[in-house]
């Protein structure tokens, strides 16, 4: 089959959605399939032999797209749509796979004998009206929309298991695949040219690490408030990577208000490539996000690390982490102190949680399982008739 991934979102860029999008295509590929790609007119070449990247017209003075909905993502979004409207006359594709809001899209655009994939990374009315309370009284249509969006796809591959029961709970005819993300880390004793981050911390100290981007939701100004109480006698050193220029400016002079910038680093973006290499190096692993429900990317490659991870309760990471594998407490300051002074104290406690992260990681969500996950889901694709065209 031939299949067209319409990806709204720079890509490439090395972050979470556009990092998965490109394992999405390359397993594809891999498993047989002609892949084309259409995204925003912002991006860098991803470099994918024998996979042609489609672009939208340029918008003018729109050099990136931040995370998150915004005017600069709408007016990218019109030109994508645009594009793909005359992409999809001039070429016949199988299937339109469509990321997150390209459903719509593909749905408007679509030809007789296509068949659409919604790769839903999120739920949009979740995501909108919890960003912005002023669109409440709309969230009874934005979840007809959402239904019509499921009912009219051939097939939706959920990226967590919560994600696929609200799918499924729109009680449409729609087959639901849940298809989990996977470690970006090629070898979790990774070592390379980079920083020595353990440089001047005694033999004993502990290393802390957080990686992600530096949006409210992911919870590290409760990392830093806990922090900021901790009393330890254990030598500790914390470290952020990632985060726009911007971000990691304005986080650094909260460390500063707080009077522990000579405790926490932030060291802003990093190559993925080099993601081993730093993890490699923690003793700690903790992603203190305050509230969500979709599985952060990040997660997996904490667990093929097989370091001790730090997370809060949420549903975001409790779909993933148990008691067994992870310390898990509350999205507050306290409660993080308090689990990382846990952690410092004892070497066996991390140890234990590393190793058991280590085998859920190589058992539950390896590479070898997101390519035959998406192979399944693709073959029952073919196999089934395009009822929703």
């Amino acid at each position: 089959m031939r299949v067209l991934v319409i990806a709204p979102q720079p890509f490439y860029q090395e972050r979470g959605t556009p990092i998965a999008t490109r394992l999405l295509i390359e397993t594809l590929q891999s498993a047989g399939y002609s892949v084309d790609v259409l995204t925003y007119h912002v991006g860098d070449d991803p470099h994918l032999p024998g996979v042609r990247v489609f672009r939208a017209p340029a918008v003018p003075f729109v050099r990136d797209v931040p995370i998150g909905f915004s005017v600069r993502k709408i007016l990218c979004d019109l030109m994508l749509g645009w594009r793909l409207l005359s992409l999809t006359r001039q070429i016949r594709y199988d299937v339109l796979h469509a990321v997150e809001e390209a459903v719509f899209l593909s749905l408007l655009v679509r030809v007789r004998g296509s068949r659409i994939v919604y790769d839903m990374d999120s739920s949009l009315p979740e995501q909108l009206v919890g960003k912005y309370r002023a669109l409440r009284g709309l969230n009874g249509l934005l979840r007809r929309l959402e239904r019509l969006a499921i009912a009219r796809s051939d097939l939706v591959l959920a990226v967590c298991e919560d994600l696929a029961t609200r799918a499924r709970g729109y009680e449409t005819t729609t087959p639901v695949d849940v298809i989990e993300d996977v470690s970006m880390l090629a070898d979790r004793t990774a070592s390379g040219d980079v920083e020595d981050l353990r440089s001047g911390l005694p033999e004993h100290g502990v290393l802390v690490m957080y990686v992600g981007n530096l949006e409210h939701y992911q919870g590290v100004d409760l990392l830093l408030d806990g922090i900021a109480t901790l009393d330890t006698a254990t030598p500790l050193k914390v470290v952020a990577i990632g985060g726009t220029d911007a971000d990691v400016a304005a986080y650094r002079q909260r460390t500063a208000t707080l009077g522990i910038s000579a405790t926490v680093t932030f060291m802003g973006a990093r190559p993925l490539k080099e993601l081993g290499a730093y993890l490699a190096q923690a003793d700690v692993l903790v992603s203190p996000r305050s509230s969500g429900r979709n599985t952060p990317m990040k997660l997996y490659s904490y667990l093929a690390a097989g370091k001790a991870v730090l997370a809060t309760r949420i549903r975001s990471h409790t779909q993933v982490l148990t008691d067994d594998c992870a310390l898990l407490v509350e999205p507050t300051g306290p409660a993080l102190a308090d689990g990382l002074d846990a952690l410092l104290r004892s070497p066996a406690l991390r140890a234990q949680l590393g190793g058991a992260a280590y085998h859920l990681s190589a058992t539950r969500y390896s590479l070898a399982q997101f390519r035959k996950a998406v192979t399944n889901a693709y073959r029952r694709l073919a196999a089934a008739p395009s009822g929703n065209a």
